[in-house]
């Protein structure tokens, strides 16, 4: 049975997080790199930074002897941020902002009333967002601390919508098939760029469909060697940092449906579903925050105010970006999900995430040198 800690685990946003990650490469130059930096990364001249989405600290360390490449690599594990999840993870590496700043604060939010999926920028029964939602207003902070980065992600994901919002001003060089990565990296390293953003969302899309076990562990084997072969493209001088925006739980049929008491005081629903946000129906907020405690069994249960209070999303979170939270959460422990029916896909998922636990929020941090 995975190991639970007793209270979620809260990012420490000035220490060694995910958000920090873009400042301390693209900062000023001459800036002294934080100390919480692999040593290998702190002088380098040349930085890659490879975001490998869904492999989380903990579920590495299980796989090491799958993953030689990156067991030998220097570094540890940090936290990423809340909630634990793509849009907003993603979202707070490429802008060093935390979520309370930058606003894209979970999968769905709440947006004037409309819930939109910030992957896939639709709104709930409306479909497509984008003039409705404008992703450059939604998120208006400027990726990359303002730095034409070469972006080394699949082509198919270069004009979406949530691509407009974390890494506009960017320059798209994108690959169709994964062995075109490192290949694209050197060239962009060879040509003199100082600073190369890279993203594979393979261990993710794997751990999403089909849970932990033969076809993950092959995945990470896989993503190991496509680490190795990035390594091997550096030039002298150039450094590769691995990092990841979220780790995993394996929730399978675990899917916890609203207790009726807890169900009649909701208006809707939006976040995720080990990360559930519920909007009180008029005036019955204070009431819904009680009730939902009969889900105490296995989810911390809080409120909006509590997770501004302890600062989950960071020191500052904007009347704006407030109004896009509900007014209780319900946050998972234990490996399961709650149900809602306007957050369902294609197939049911195996792995999620979401939630606060460190299977979820410690992700790795390592580099190596070409």
């Amino acid at each position: 049975m995975r190991a639970v800690s007793s209270s979620p685990i809260i990012p420490q946003y000035s220490g060694p997080n995910v958000r920090g990650l873009i400042p301390a490469f693209l900062g000023p130059k001459g800036a002294a790199r934080p100390s919480w930096l692999p040593p290998v990364a702190v002088t380098a001249t040349q930085v890659v930074l490879f975001v490998v989405d869904g492999l989380g600290w903990e579920q590495l360390q299980s796989r090491v002897h799958l993953a030689p490449t990156m067991a030998a690599m220097a570094g540890g594990p940090i936290t990423t941020v809340a909630p634990t999840t793509t849009a907003t993870a993603l979202t707070s590496i490429t802008t060093g902002l935390t979520p309370g700043e930058h606003g894209l604060i979970g999968y769905r939010i709440d947006v004037g009333g409309d819930v939109l999926n910030v992957l896939r920028w639709h709104t709930d029964g409306a479909g497509d967002a984008r003039r409705m939602h404008e992703p450059t207003r939604l998120q208006p902070f400027t990726p990359f601390m303002g730095e034409r980065v070469p972006v080394v992600s699949k082509a198919d994901l270069e004009r979406s919508s949530f691509s407009t919002a974390h890494l506009r001003g960017s320059t798209p060089v994108g690959w169709r098939v994964p062995s075109s990565l490192p290949v694209t990296v050197g060239e962009q390293l060879r040509a003199g760029e100082r600073f190369v953003y890279a993203y594979y969302d393979g261990v993710d899309k794997v751990a999403h469909e089909r849970g932990f076990g033969p076809y993950y562990d092959a995945e990470v084997a896989f993503a190991d060697r496509l680490v190795a072969e990035v390594i091997a493209a550096l030039p002298a001088g150039a450094v590769l940092v691995v990092t990841a925006d979220h780790g995993q739980v394996q929730v399978g049929d675990r899917i916890v449906d609203l207790d009726p008491g807890v169900a009649r005081l909701v208006h809707h629903g939006s976040g995720e579903g080990r990360f559930r946000w519920l909007h009180a129906r008029p005036g019955a907020a204070a009431e819904l925050a009680e009730a939902a405690q009969v889900h105490a069994d296995v989810a911390w249960v809080v409120t909006r105010e509590q997770t501004i209070d302890e600062q989950w999303f960071g020191p500052v979170v904007s009347p704006p970006v407030q109004a896009r939270l509900g007014d209780v959460a319900l946050v998972a422990r234990d490996d399961v999900s709650f149900h809602d029916a306007a957050d369902s896909g294609p197939f049911q998922l195996m792995c999620r995430h979401g939630s606060m636990t460190s299977a979820e929020v410690y992700v790795p941090l390592i580099a190596a040198a070409g």
